[in-house]
């Protein structure tokens, strides 16, 4: 979710109530587009004492992530302050701030700040925030609304609504064509933003100012009503209600009454938002999260997206490589099944050879055909024949034709049944990219992809002389308080299985589909209902059925599970199990972070 007007109020509220009166003590520029602002606080507590705190704001409007939150971390920065900097530094040091506000609910952060000129008197000038992607800027104005100086200039050239420059007077651009939320009349809001010819979501995000299209998306889904559904649809009282619901939401704004938190897909954050999102809550496979503040939830929801998009990033070459032999397996395998198809016709032509010894006596020659009984069935055949062979000849070469056909048989079941293992193999290859959570795993699945071939080796100076980085299997704690643990490659599902577990020990895999082995560690105890459901959700959230919400799960004690000499890492059998069909919710089972 992108910085909307909401989020920017949420934020406003609480830079408002953390920073006012706080002195800007240093400013720092870490990056060409990012500031960083240092402020000491002081709080008179009740009992007469000071309270002294720091806090650290960081501005970024880099035009891919654009943010402004609160953060105790400090950044290195240049050796050489930048010129916009120095500008700051210049008029801003040791300034106090007054005030920060919000232009209705724009995406503009205002921050009033208050300081002693050169000739000692006092002054007002202003540090405004554009949080507008990737026409987000930092901009110093004075108290006459000239802008000072700015972190990105932009000239005509650039841009021909609005010049950036110094000297220019600042005014946000941008606001005419749409609708200011407090001020909106219910006729306005009817006859006007319902009436454009588009769906619901887009007529409120296009006309209304700070409304994104998630929270559209939810004003529409509160209202009982499709986002998919056009303006054109509404009713009198349809259109009444989705106002109704959008006051009540601008109230909450209003009074700040924000509750910032992070929605989460299993452990990866899918978005976030301050006010509660319905869209989201009937759905088992989401799960909340509440922050503290909105920096906090900022901070966690990026940071954390960061990680992913990292572990994505640097395990690009193994996606590809793993999907580009998973398609020439698939193509292979569908080759060799058209191929195993045509063998059908073997024992066929074995009937025309024996029916040829049998009756070829009655050919004079020259025959193209030859109708008899087929003695197997009781019926009578027609048999093409070689019109310059005799009966011997023709029978000879349907004989050829089945021996050939018979051992292309036999070697293709082998083939298939190679190319079907080559295939699950990959899948669980693909799997464990999903679930990779670290660099070390990726080092474990590059590791098996070099050892199949599908990665040429590096030369190594040695046996043994580069060590694989080690990665540990996920762990758990079910609500009654037993270990489980989930395997996140190959190699760690076999260590699971066959040196963690002990014979009667549960074991758990999702059906015919590739996944983690999930050990439940039962130290001798029964194991009840509840841990059996929460280990089999584990094994359908880490599986490739996780995307369909719900899966079969295969489970049996471990001593059952048993693995076939030569074969690939990760690949098991057993004869006698026990099944059940779960979802795929892992919300409510402790992770235990090692």
């Amino acid at each position: 979710m992108a910085l909307d007007g909401i989020t920017i109020a949420a934020l406003t509220n609480e830079l408002k109530n953390t920073l006012v009166n706080g002195r800007i003590t240093k400013i720092a520029q870490p990056e060409k587009d990012e500031l960083l602002l240092t402020i000491k606080q002081s709080i008179t507590k009740k009992d007469g004492g000071t309270l002294r705190f720091q806090k650290r704001l960081v501005i970024s409007v880099n035009p891919s992530l654009p943010l402004i939150y609160l953060n105790d971390e400090n950044k290195p920065s240049p050796m050489s302050a930048p010129t916009f900097c120095m500008v700051l530094r210049k008029h801003l040091n040791n300034c106090r701030i007054i005030n920060i506000s919000q232009e209705g609910l724009e995406r503009v952060i205002k921050i009033e700040l208050e300081h002693l000129n050169e000739m000692g008197d006092l002054c007002h000038k202003f540090l405004i925030v554009e949080l507008m992607g990737k026409h987000s800027n930092i901009i110093f104005c004075d108290d006459n609304n000239k802008i000072v100086d700015s972190i990105k200039h932009i000239s005509l050239l650039v841009s021909s609504v609005r010049e950036v420059l110094p000297g220019r007077d600042y005014f946000i651009p941008g606001t005419k064509d749409k609708f200011d939320p407090f001020t909106i009349t219910e006729k306005e809001f009817t006859d006007i933003v319902l009436s454009k010819p588009l769906d619901i979501t887009k007529a409120l995000y296009t006309s209304i100012t700070g409304l994104s299209p998630v929270m559209s998306n939810e004003l529409v889904y509160i209202s009982s009503l499709s986002d998919k559904n056009s303006t054109a649809e509404l009713s009198a009282m349809e259109k009444l209600h989705l106002y109704r619901n959008f006051t009540r939401i601008m109230e909450q704004v209003k009074e700040a009454a924000f509750k910032p938190y992070i929605i989460y897909k299993g452990t990866e954050p899918v978005e976030f938002s301050c006010i509660p999102l319905s869209i989201y809550s009937g759905n088992s496979i989401y799960q909340s999260k509440e922050c503290e503040s909105a920096s906090q939830m900022l901070c966690s929801y990026y940071s954390a997206k960061e990680v992913i998009s990292r572990i994505r990033q640097k395990s690009y070459d193994l996606r590809k490589i793993t999907n580009t032999a998973l398609e020439r397996a698939r193509k292979k395998y569908d080759l060799q099944a058209k191929q195993l198809k045509d063998t059908g016709k073997r024992d066929k032509y074995k009937v025309y050879g024996e029916l040829l010894t049998t009756y070829g006596y009655e050919l004079k020659g020259g025959e193209k055909s030859f109708t008899c009984d087929n003695y197997y069935t009781g019926e009578e055949i027609t048999i093409p024949l070689d019109e310059n062979m005799d009966a011997v000849s023709n029978a000879k070469r349907f004989f050829e034709k089945y021996a050939k056909l018979k051992r292309t048989f036999e070697a293709l079941n082998v083939q298939i049944e190679e190319t079907s293992q080559e295939i699950s193999h990959l899948e669980s290859i693909s799997n464990a990219l999903d679930i990779a959570r670290q660099e070390e795993d990726l080092s474990i699945i590059r590791k098996e992809l070099s050892e199949y071939g599908y990665i040429k080796r590096r030369n190594e100076q040695g046996k043994g002389s580069k060590k694989t980085s080690k990665s540990k299997p996920l762990h758990y704690i079910s609500s009654d308080g037993f270990d489980i643990y989930v395997g996140k490659n190959n190699y760690q599902n076999d260590e699971l299985t066959f040196k963690i577990a002990t014979g009667n020990d549960w074991w758990f895999h999702a059906k015919k589909s590739a996944g983690s082995h999930v050990i439940v560690k039962t130290e001798g105890k029964e194991l009840p209902d509840r841990s059996f459901e929460e280990a089999a959700r584990l094994a359908a959230y880490y599986s490739k059925a996780k995307e369909q919400g719900k899966a079969e799960i295969d489970y049996i004690q471990k001593k059952h599970v048993k693995k076939p000499n030569g074969s690939k890492p990760g690949f098991v059998v057993y004869y006698t199990n026990y099944s059940m069909v779960i979802d795929t919710d892992i919300s409510g089972i402790k992770e235990v972070k090692e």
